[in-house]
């Protein structure tokens, strides 16, 4: 869940704050960006007078692509939260607040209803990792065939394949060896 009515927290002291755990079975990403495991993890919401301030720490794993091998992988990934929503009615009357002095903070709905669903979708999007592992020892393909290095370890090439321009630094190798 990831949608919090925090009315009673508005009405409450200023500093006092509430745990929740989260636990999110999916989460609709991009279309380019799946997620591999649910996200779960605890945020806390704190009222701060004036507006509602969110921190939590999320987990969860997106489906990748290893960037040696191109198997499937999957990358774990931790997002820390810090949100602040301000409320866009007045708690006891229900009139609308005035939002033109701040257009881009984010809003709590009518009925005080803090929804994070955007917020952490942003944070696992920028988490992604740039380049993703299957496994950190991956030793990816080989750059002249293409052959995947984990099915055939002891895979190599014959020296006779060394283009000609560079048979001069073989040489050198060979003699150093």
């Amino acid at each position: 869940m990831l949608s919090f009515n925090v009315a009673d927290l508005l009405r409450s002291a200023p500093g006092t704050s509430e745990q929740h755990e989260v636990s999110v079975p999916s989460l609709p990403m991009t279309e380019d960006l799946r997620l591999a495991a649910p996200v779960t993890g605890e945020v806390r919401l704190t009222n701060s007078g004036r507006s509602i301030l969110v921190q939590g720490q999320l987990q969860t794993a997106l489906e990748e692509q290893c960037s040696r091998c191109l198997r499937p992988a999957q990358a774990a990934v931790t997002v820390e939260l810090e949100e602040e929503a301000l409320p866009s009615v007045e708690l006891d009357s229900g009139a609308p607040i005035d939002t033109s002095d701040e257009p881009d903070v984010s809003r709590l709905s009518a009925h005080h209803e803090l929804d994070l669903e955007d917020a952490v979708r942003d944070a696992i999007s920028l988490a992604e990792p740039i380049a993703p592992l299957c496994r950190p020892d991956c030793p990816g393909l080989c750059e002249r065939c293409g052959v995947d290095l984990t099915d055939e370890p002891t895979h190599h090439h014959p020296d006779d394949d060394i283009d000609p321009r560079l048979a001069a630094l073989a040489g050198i190798r060979d003699r150093l060896s």
